[in-house]
Order: structure tokens, then C-alpha cells, then sequence
């Protein structure tokens, strides 16, 4: 703990700092560098360390944040979505099932257009119980209303949250936002990030100034009111448009983020797609596994490439389909289940994209990783082994579970 209050120390010095860091350490700094208004919270593993370490922030005068320990996620999401509607900046941390738990006002926060700002640990959800990373627990929640943004490493996820703030509050989106890293191979495991100073993360950031909350007396609103079949669809398809919209927005805060820190985001990334023939989309820590399995592969004479997704909801479907129309074969990686027979959900989401294409490329989907099973290099260069042969022979099957035992 001594070590975060350091790092809490150095990056108020006034200039971009290089720490070692765990994924949980520098998401509770970018936290604290936000200094959000009200953050309510439950602990659940792997995501504890974030408003642990936080809550250490409150205590020692570090942030001027009201922290409510509350008795459960659901409760937790509770009053922080209620905090928001009460016109705060108001942030959550949670997990797995504790994400599950939260369902009823996931949609709710969504379905009143909150910018209610939230890291999510991702982990594999019950039964069996486990407490390792996969993409159940965000998946699951896809449709709730709410932005989904993945990490690759500890430096995204940090960077991840600072955007985020501006993207839900951005008046043309008002939606609230979840930053996904991967449990344990993000949250727990260090590496070096480049902290920006205090001050640089709160002048791109600007004060939150709602335009209506629920305290204003002189303009009062109903927010959550009882709607039937009169107003109810109108009301759930002016959530749709925001959503549907916000790509152009995203990238404009990416674009200001470059300019300010260095570092550019997108809706995805692109690892040597250019004349790519066989390429794989994947989400989360997998990526950097994969870019040095292209770089092994193209050093073998292999056209192979890689896309990551970053920008899960909304699902940047035109741009993926033009990134992956001249490849031969396609793998999407799934590191959750659908279990509707037809693979994971990402596999729909990219087949939907590409089913109006006159030419497209053959894709198939790999389900791997489930309850943090390793994936590692090997692995995935046996996913573009496949990809040749089905691109040669066109016998392919649709799904595939990647390194489960029979």
C-alpha cells in the first residue's frame, strides 16, 4: 500500500511518471486522478484491490470522494446510480457475479441515460464457482445499455478509464460505461504504465456539469417514472440512438486523448492487417499473446494479422467488415460461450457484420480460455494452421473449443 501512495505522490508532482503497476493499482490511481464525487462499492475477487486501494485514497485526504460501503453489488450500483442522477460524478468497481448481481440496475442506469463510469474485473461466472479471468460476466450484460470498452494490458485499462469518464458524460451520449480488464493476467500482474500528472488528467477531463438532475427545484424532472404501451418503445429507442451513434464520439475523445498523452486508441486495432490472408479478432490480454504469434508466423512467410477489438458496444460493424474483407479466413476468439450451438457472442457480432458482403471471408469461431484455462502462443498458431487448411479445402467446422479436454 505504501508503494500506490507513492505512486499517488509522484503523479501529483506535476508530470507523466513510468511505474510499475498492477492492473487493480492503476486503475484505483486513475481513479483518484478523476476524483469522482460519490463511488459506491461491494468487494468481490479479482476486483477488491480498486476501491481497496481507493477507499486508502479517501481516508488519507487524497480525493474529496463521498465512499459508500454498501452491503451488496446490487446495492452498490444502487447508489451510485442514484448519486448520478443527483447530478455527481459517480463510479463503481465489480466482477463475475457481482456484476450479475447488479442486472436490475444495469438496465435501469442505462434506460435513465447515466454517465455512471465502472471497471469490471472480468471473471468467469458461477456454476461451478471460479474466481479466474473470462468474458461471461461483461458478456452477459451486452445488451444492457451500457458502453463497452476492452483492455489489453494495465497501460489500456488506465487510459481506458480516463476516456471513459468523458465519453459517458459527452451531452450527445449520456450513457453509462464500463472498462474491462482481464482477472489476474491484468488485474494482479505488474508491469510498467505511464502515469500523466494530476493535473493533465483533470484539465482533459473539465468538471461535470449535468445539465438537469433530479435536486433541481427550479427545473424539476421525473426520472424512472412508470411508462406502459404508450410512451415505454419511444423511450427505449431514444436509448438505442445515443448508443448507435457513439462511435464518432468515442473517436473524438481518442483523438484528444492522442494529442494530449501520445497515445492513440481506435475502435479496434489493426496488427499487420494490410495484406493479411488469414487473421484472427479477439478481445482483452489475448492480443498481445497473438501479435507474437503474426510476428512468428510472418517470419515463416505466413500472411497472417490480428484485430483487436477495443470498443465492444457499440459494435463498430462497418469498420471490422472492411478490416477483414480481403483476408481468405477469419478465426473470432471467444473467451466466453453462448451456448446456443452457434459459438460465443463476438462470433455473432462479426458474422452479422459481414452477411451482407457479396465477397467475405470464411469465418469460424474458437470458444478458449473458460475459468482462465492458459492460451498461449502454440495455441493460437495452430488456430492460423486451421485457417490455411479451411481457406485450401473449405472444410471447416463452425466451432471450435479450443484446449478443452473431451
Amino acid at each position: 500500500m505504501a508503494k500506490v501512495l507513492d505512486d499517488a505522490a509522484k503523479a501529483a508532482q506535476g508530470k507523466a511518471t513510468k511505474r510499475a503497476l498492477t492492473g487493480n493499482e492503476a486503475v484505483a490511481l486513475a481513479m483518484r486522478q478523476i476524483n469522482p464525487d460519490v463511488v459506491a462499492a461491494y468487494p468481490i475477487t479479482p476486483a477488491t484491490e480498486i476501491v481497496q486501494i481507493f477507499s486508502t485514497y479517501v481516508a488519507d485526504g487524497l480525493v474529496n470522494t463521498e465512499f459508500v460501503a454498501v452491503e451488496s453489488e446490487h446495492s452498490a450500483m444502487s447508489a451510485t446510480l442514484g448519486a448520478s442522477a443527483a447530478g455527481a460524478r459517480a463510479m463503481t468497481g465489480t466482477s463475475s457475479q457481482g456484476l450479475a448481481l447488479m442486472w436490475e440496475m444495469l438496465y435501469i442506469c442505462a434506460g435513465l441515460r447515466l454517465p455512471v463510469v465502472m471497471p469490471v474485473v472480468n471473471r468467469a461466472l458461477s456454476a461451478p464457482i471460479n474466481i479466474h479471468g473470462d468474458h461471461s460476466d461483461t458478456m452477459g450484460a451486452r445488451d444492457a445499455g451500457w458502453i463497452q470498452i476492452f483492455s489489453e494490458n494495465s497501460q489500456e485499462a488506465y487510459d481506458n478509464l480516463i476516456q471513459a469518464i468523458r465519453i459517458a458524460e459527452h451531452p450527445e451520449i449520456l450513457l453509462p460505461t464500463m472498462v474491462t480488464m482481464d482477472g489476474f493476467i491484468i488485474s494482479h500482474a505488474m508491469e510498467v504504465v505511464e502515469i500523466q500528472s494530476d493535473e493533465d488528467v483533470r484539465k482533459f477531463l473539465g468538471t461535470y456539469k449535468p445539465e438537469r438532475t433530479v435536486l433541481d427545484i427550479d427545473r424539476p424532472i421525473t426520472m424512472g417514472g412508470l411508462d406502459f404501451t404508450d410512451y415505454y418503445f419511444e423511450h427505449r429507442r431514444s436509448i438505442a440512438e445515443p448508443m448507435i451513434n457513439a462511435k464518432q464520439y468515442i473517436l473524438e475523445v481518442a483523438a484528444e486523448f492522442e494529442q494530449k498523452f501520445g497515445r492513440k486508441y481506435g475502435l479496434f486495432e489493426e496488427y499487420k492487417m494490410e495484406d493479411a490472408d488469414y487473421a484472427i479478432v479477439v478481445l482483452g490480454s489475448t492480443a498481445g499473446t497473438a501479435k507474437i504469434a503474426v510476428d512468428e508466423l510472418r517470419a515463416q512467410g505466413v500472411k497472417a494479422g490480428m484485430l483487436k477489438i477495443r470498443v465492444f458496444r457499440p459494435f463498430p460493424y462497418e469498420e471490422i467488415a472492411e478490416a477483414i474483407a480481403k483476408c481468405k479466413a477469419v478465426a473470432v476468439m471467444d473467451r466466453s460461450d453462448g451456448l446456443a450451438g452457434r459459438g460465443g457472442p463476438v462470433f455473432g457480432e462479426v458474422r452479422n457484420a459481414i452477411c451482407d458482403m457479396e465477397k467475405k471471408p470464411i469465418t469460424v469461431d474458437y470458444v478458449y480460455g473458460l475459468g482462465g484455462r492458459d492460451i498461449d502462443v502454440e495455441m493460437i498458431k495452430s488456430v492460423y494452421s486451421d485457417l490455411q487448411r479451411i481457406a485450401a479445402t473449405g472444410d471447416k467446422a463452425l466451432v471450435t473449443y479450443l484446449g478443452v479436454r473431451d
